[in-house]
């Protein structure tokens, strides 16, 4: 079993809708399942449109005895106790990050949090909601390279296909959303 966890101390960076693409663009080629331990609960609240299974953060223990073959953990936007084990457990750790100087601030804490856990090695930034023609990107990947966790290759767009997906179950309707998570997905699995 295989375990990324998206963790990031900041709300409004797209963690959850992420962990849904991330987990349904895999769903026909092997078993999986989201874990949400976000207290707000809002992928779990759509469990039951979902095409893939999708756990609360009570069924932790469970969801690590069943014969999954990849778990996406979609994480709350604050440092909590559990975080600990969640990066012990996991195999990768994406830092869902919105390139805005705010976000690029309020990384800080995240990163230092995934040092603590000396779990640095298996972390990487992904930028995500990336507004079109947006030059301050290249600018803040400078600046967030300083922080010694390396950021993906790939990128995701702030494109209304990634924000409606939940309901649609997957973005596979537009094409360049699609490759966008291809290309983000492809990247992840050989980490």
């Amino acid at each position: 079993m295989k375990i990324y966890s998206l963790i990031h101390q900041k709300g409004g960076v797209g963690k959850s809708t992420l962990t849904f693409n991330l987990a349904n663009n895999l769903k026909n080629y092997c078993k999986i399942c989201i874990l949400d331990v976000d207290y707000q609960g809002s992928l779990y609240e759509i469990r039951e449109k979902s095409e893939i299974p999708i756990y609360h953060i009570s069924q932790l223990e469970e969801v690590r005895g069943l014969n999954y073959d990849v778990v996406f953990i979609d994480t709350p936007p604050y440092i909590f106790e559990g975080l600990e084990t969640i990066c012990k457990i996991s195999d990768h750790i994406l830092v869902p990050m919105k390139p805005g100087p705010l976000d690029m601030l309020a990384v800080k804490k995240t990163i230092h949090f995934i040092k603590e856990q000396n779990a640095q090695n298996k972390a990487s930034i992904v930028f995500n909601m990336v507004k079109p023609k947006l030059n301050l990107t290249e600018q803040i990947a400078e600046v967030v390279a300083k922080y010694e966790i390396p950021t993906t290759t790939n990128s995701i767009s702030d494109l209304v296909a990634f924000s409606t997906s939940v309901l649609t179950n997957g973005v596979e309707s537009n094409n360049n959303a699609q490759r966008q998570l291809d290309e983000l997905t492809k990247e992840l699995l050989l980490k």
